[in-house]
């Protein structure tokens, strides 16, 4: 299939959410959060899990293979470029999904108002 690498990895990553991704996009997608948000949506050179175009937010939900100095150096490329990088657990989605609802609500909402 015809395309730009990243967006070739976006329709791969959409195909095979995780459940903490499944869950928190039917949140999302159902507008529980008030803001419209995309799903594994490209910004180049990456492919982020969600982002909000109107408050510039992007929500990325990780597993055990996340974090240390490569996604710290993703996260400080995305703020540079004007992004707001919020990360959550897989485990924390699925335990606490209205907590992490509510704080993606209030971040978005501050920046979206600016």
């Amino acid at each position: 299939m015809p395309g730009r690498p990243q967006h070739r990895r976006a329709r791969a990553l959409w195909r095979e959410p995780t459940d903490a991704e499944r869950a928190l996009w039917a949140a999302l997608r159902s507008r529980q959060a008030a803001f419209k948000f995309r799903r594994q949506h490209p910004i180049p050179p990456f492919t982020v899990d969600f982002a909000c175009i109107e408050a510039r937010l992007v929500v990325e939900v990780d597993g055990g293979q996340h974090g240390g100095q490569r996604d710290a150096a993703r996260d400080a490329a995305l703020q540079a470029a004007g992004w707001r990088v919020l990360r959550y657990w897989n485990s924390e989605v699925v335990e606490n999904l209205d907590g992490v609802l509510a704080d993606i609500v209030a971040v978005a909402t501050a920046r979206a108002h600016r």
